[in-house]
């Protein structure tokens, strides 16, 4: 019996993927390695099993995995989130594996080198401008027009995205992603990290907003799911909340956003495995916010099951080796899911409402991330949610409403952080 196919995949510890994709690789027969920051306490119970990789030392970390793969040869490499896409890319050419360009990989990780690629395709964009977060902001904000919207270079789920409508909201938008991003150890596969040090300006896109999942096979994508945004998505910060799929857009909407979403894939020079994009929609059409070169984030991938029951992860891992994808047929006519707000700082020190919020009809699960006694943090420096609220039905509109009122009945009890004015706890409703 020949040996199972190997994959490394490529997981920060921090990941909430894990589990999905050690699922997905066991019910495919795969072995697997896992690559992290941190080495396992029973590395060597399984050596094959664990690789600690420095995603920071990009080098470095090609290297390791270059001889890691001499003792346990690989036919794949995968990175499960962004923080691992650059060193997936220069370790599979180092290796001889598929993989998307290490130049593409770089430009979809860096959102003003993406704004290049695509102005230079002669894509919708808008009027952008870098700074660096040592530039005088009050300077800065003579220099772009408004409303705009001040973002970071690499970080995801909108964090430390906020939009400024004059000079004076700018100023405060600058000095909070700049005090924001001095405070990281970002990891993102940039060992310069020359990111870290940079802040985009560029004008606001109104519109409605869509979020496109899909494969790509030697630059041919095929699209599995585009979600609906349903909540408004305008600012001062951009908070997401609910995904809904199938569309509810028109038919030719729905064409015209899969035609941007190639134009960008091929201007970014994406050709191999999973995207995420991210489009803004108005009266003059689709307008591309970011395309990563991985799935979506999160617990969100729940939300897409296929067939008869094959999760995202299990076709991500297919099309990496080279197999058939089982089936990219949805297995449900609708799902969705709500990435539970953090409404305010504070110790989250109860949950209320669970039993009922998941016997809503059409709730499929509810997962809360952050356990209780932990500190929360709002966007735009957060980086996480209190939990996801997937829902499956017959029709978007009822996963929407089966969303809605289960998230309505959740009561999230909050204190103040420490130190703060009022002692007093504030419960919080969906």
């Amino acid at each position: 019996m020949p040996a199972p196919a190997r994959v490394l995949l490529l997981m920060a510890t921090h990941t909430y993927r894990a589990g999905a994709f050690l699922e997905a690789a066991t019910r495919l027969g795969l072995a697997v390695a896992v690559g992290s920051e941190e080495a396992h306490a029973l590395t060597h119970l399984n050596p094959a099993g664990h690789l600690a990789v420095d995603f920071h030392d990009l080098e470095g970390a090609t290297d390791r995995i270059v001889e890691f793969a001499a003792g346990y040869p690989l036919d794949a490499i995968v990175s499960t989130d962004d923080e691992g896409v650059v060193l997936a890319s220069m370790a599979s050419e180092a290796l001889a594996l598929t993989h998307n360009p290490l130049v593409a990989v770089r430009k979809a990780r860096d959102k003003y080198q993406t704004r290049q690629a695509l102005a230079a395709a002669g894509m919708r964009t808008p009027e952008f401008r870098r700074f660096s977060i040592d530039d005088d902001p009050a300077r800065a904000a003579r220099e772009v027009g408004y409303p705009c919207v001040v973002k970071p270079l690499a970080l995801a789920a909108s964090r430390g995205v906020m939009r400024a409508d004059n000079p004076d909201e700018f100023v405060t938008a600058f000095e909070r992603l700049a005090a924001l991003l001095h405070s990281l150890d970002l990891g993102d596969g940039h060992p310069s990290q020359s990111t870290q040090r940079q802040i985009l300006a560029e004008g606001f896109i109104s519109g409605f907003e869509v979020a496109v999942e899909g494969l790509l096979a030697q630059g041919d994508l095929t699209v599995l799911a585009i979600f609906d945004k349903p909540d408004p998505l305008d600012g001062p910060f951009f908070e997401e909340t609910i995904y809904i799929t199938p569309s509810r857009h028109p038919a030719a909407v729905q064409d015209d956003i899969i035609r941007t979403t190639r134009q960008a894939v091929a201007a970014l020079g994406l050709t191999e495995g999973p995207i995420h994009a991210e489009l803004r929609v108005n009266e003059r059409g689709p307008w591309i916010l970011e395309v990563a070169p991985r799935s979506i984030g999160g617990y969100c991938s729940r939300a897409l099951r296929f067939g008869i029951d094959t999760g995202l992860e299990e076709l991500i891992l297919q099309q990496a080796l080279g197999l058939a994808l089982t089936s990219t047929l949805p297995a449900t006519p609708a799902s969705g899911v709500m990435m539970i707000p953090i409404p305010k700082a504070g110790i989250l020190c109860e949950v209320q409402g669970m039993r009922e919020a998941q016997h809503v009809p059409g709730i499929d699960e509810i997962r809360l991330t952050i356990p209780v006694g932990q500190p929360v943090v709002p966007l735009p420096e957060g980086s996480q949610y209190l939990g996801f609220i997937f829902a499956r039905g017959q029709d978007p509109a009822g996963v929407e409403a089966a969303l809605r009122q289960s998230h309505i009945g959740l009561k999230f009890i909050i204190e103040p952080p420490e130190g703060a004015s009022s002692p007093q706890a504030k419960t919080v409703h969906g």
